[in-house]
C-alpha cells in the first residue's frame, strides 16, 4: 500500500479507481478516421507508435487531463464533494500535468508515479462534426496499476469506491478492483462500476457480468453497453439488469437517462443543451451527479436530474473536465 500521505480528517464522498490519462482532443471528418481504420464513437487501444503517428496528423489539439474515472472525480468535487483518485503516472511531463489537475479541483492522489517503465498515459480524441468522439487510448504507465497501489485508508474512508471499467484490460488491473471491492465492503462501504466502452464490454462481458453481481452496488453504463453486457434488446436487457444489480444508471443520449432499481425504473429527462459541441466525458459526468446525489440522500430522480445537469454542462465544450462549477448549476435542493 502506498503511504498515506496525510490523514483524513473525515469521510470522502467517492475514491475513483481509473486510468490516469491525458486527453489531446481535435476535431477530424469521417475520412481520417477512415484512413487509420478507427470505428467511429468507439475506444481503440494503441501502442506508442501508432499514438504518436495519428498525433502528427490530428489537427490542432486541445491537451487537458483526462481518464473515465478522474472526470467523474472532478465532477464531484466541482459539484462540493470530497473526492480522492487512485490512478498511475510516470514521473513526465504529462505525469506531473496530470497530478496538478486532479489535485486542483481538490481531489486527493496519492498514488506515487512509477520511476521506470512506459510514460504517462496518452487518449486521442477526434471529434467528428456531429460532435461524436472517437478514441485511441496508449495506455502507457496507468495499465501498470496493481493491487499495491490501492490506498486501503481511502476506501475504507470513501462513501463509495467508483471503478473504471477501462481499466479492466490488464489482469493485475482486474485483481486491483476485486481488492478495493472487497475492503470497501469490509468496511460498510459501497461500489460503483462504470461499463465505460461497448468495446470494452466485449471483451470483458463474462468478467463485468460477475464482477456486477458479487461486488457492484451501482452499476452505469450506456444503452449500447448494457445491451451488449446481455447481447439482446434494450428491453430485455433492462429486465435481466434489474435482476443482477441493486441500483443502475442507464443513459440514452437525447432520450435522457433510465434509473432502475428494485422499485422499478424511473424515466429522467434530458437537460436542454444550446449547442453540442463534444460528447467526450457525458457519461463521466452524468456519474458525479449521481454518485453526488446518493452521497446527500437524494432521490433517486433527483440523482438523475444531477446527473443530466453535469452532463449537459460538459457536452457544451471540448474537453471532459468542466468549465463552469457545477455547484452553481444544481440549485438549492441538494446540500453540500
Amino acid at each position: 500500500m502506498p503511504e498515506t500521505g496525510r490523514m483524513l480528517d473525515d469521510l470522502l464522498d467517492v475514491v475513483g479507481i481509473g486510468n490516469a490519462i491525458v486527453d489531446i482532443i481535435a476535431p477530424a471528418d469521417e475520412a481520417f478516421l477512415r484512413a487509420h481504420g478507427m470505428a467511429k464513437g468507439g475506444m481503440m487501444l494503441v501502442d506508442e507508435r501508432k499514438a504518436e503517428e495519428i498525433y502528427g496528423q490530428m489537427a490542432s489539439a486541445i491537451i487537458a487531463s483526462g481518464g473515465s474515472a478522474a472526470n467523474t472525480i472532478a465532477g464531484i468535487a466541482s459539484l462540493g464533494g470530497r473526492t480522492a483518485y487512485i490512478g498511475k503516472v510516470r514521473d513526465d511531463e504529462f505525469g506531473r500535468a496530470f497530478r496538478h489537475d486532479i489535485t486542483a479541483v481538490g481531489a486527493l492522489f496519492r498514488t506515487p508515479p512509477a520511476t521506470t517503465g512506459p510514460s504517462t498515459a496518452q487518449c486521442l480524441i477526434l471529434v467528428t462534426p456531429d460532435s461524436q468522439r472517437t478514441m485511441n487510448t496508449y495506455l502507457g504507465a496507468c495499465a501498470n496499476i496493481s493491487s499495491d497501489d490501492i490506498d486501503e485508508e481511502l476506501i475504507r474512508s470513501a462513501h463509495f469506491t467508483y471503478l473504471e471499467g477501462y481499466l479492466y484490460d490488464d489482469p493485475a488491473a482486474m485483481r486491483a478492483f476485486h481488492s478495493a471491492s472487497e475492503i470497501a465492503h469490509a468496511a460498510g462501504r459501497r461500489v460503483a462500476l462504470s461499463l465505460s466502452d461497448p468495446f470494452c464490454v466485449e471483451r470483458h462481458r463474462g468478467e463485468f457480468l460477475h464482477l456486477v453481481d458479487h461486488h457492484v452496488d451501482v452499476l452505469f453504463g450506456n444503452e449500447a453497453e448494457v445491451t451488449s453486457l446481455f447481447e439482446c434488446g434494450w428491453d430485455e436487457a433492462i429486465a435481466r439488469l434489474r435482476q443482477l444489480t441493486e441500483l443502475a444508471a442507464i443513459t440514452r443520449g437525447a432520450a435522457g437517462s433510465v434509473v432502475l432499481s428494485k422499485e422499478g425504473p424511473i424515466e429522467v429527462s434530458p437537460e436542454p443543451v444550446h449547442t453540442i459541441v463534444d460528447t467526450t466525458g457525458a457519461g463521466d459526468l452524468y456519474a458525479a451527479g449521481f454518485l453526488f446525489g446518493l452521497t446527500r440522500g437524494a432521490s433517486l430522480r433527483e440523482c438523475g436530474r444531477l446527473g443530466s445537469i453535469a452532463a449537459a454542462e460538459i457536452i457544451s465544450h471540448y474537453g471532459a473536465r468542466p468549465q463552469t462549477a457545477l455547484r452553481g448549476l444544481i440549485g438549492q435542493t441538494v446540500s453540500p
